[in-house]
């Protein structure tokens, strides 16, 4: 009896891995198909407001599990240094690690380009989601990186706390 006690806790433990590493790396996510010139934004200095940017080769996914799932993969023949002329930096971007098997995605050859000063970080959309910015990456090579990351008011809302006075209003319901 305690063979077979111990075999089940065995085998239930392995299928409980397997279903935790399923939902985590491939359940929720869908692709996001292209809708057109605007699936890629960047917020314009002069206006403060989104403006869809040249791309091709658009690719991403997204889950309605969390609004920081969304990562995104392009291409465009913008060079940097006009973006840098037009668009508002995102000082303080992080790329988050995609599922393996959204290879264009690699989280780290990211945020160490833009460690280095290679890649360059900008706003995409600010506050996507309460709390949630879209932040957008170009590398030199014009390969281009989309990804949702918490912002400093939601990492304050999100903890339970009040807004700051700079935050806008938290919608109803959240």
């Amino acid at each position: 009896m305690g063979k077979f006690l111990a075999g089940f806790l065995v085998v239930s433990a392995l299928a409980m891995g397997i279903a935790l590493y399923y939902f985590q790396t491939q359940a929720y996510y869908e692709p996001v198909a292209a809708t057109g010139d605007t699936d890629v934004q960047m917020t314009l200095m002069a206006t403060g407001q989104p403006d869809p940017i040249l791309f091709e080769d658009f690719e991403a996914i997204d889950a309605d599990s969390s609004p920081i799932r969304y990562r995104a993969c392009f291409t465009t023949s913008q060079s940097q240094a006009m973006m840098t002329e037009t668009y508002v930096p995102y000082e303080t971007a992080e790329p988050l690690i995609a599922p393996d098997w959204f290879g264009c995605f690699d989280a780290v050859e990211i945020g160490e380009a833009l460690e280095n000063g290679e890649a360059l970080a900008f706003m995409g959309t600010q506050n996507i989601h309460y709390g949630i910015d879209r932040v957008i990456a170009i590398m030199p090579d014009g390969r281009g990186f989309a990804w949702h990351q918490i912002n400093a008011c939601g990492e304050v809302v999100f903890d339970g706390d009040p807004a700051p006075d700079f935050c806008p209003p938290k919608p109803e319901g959240q």
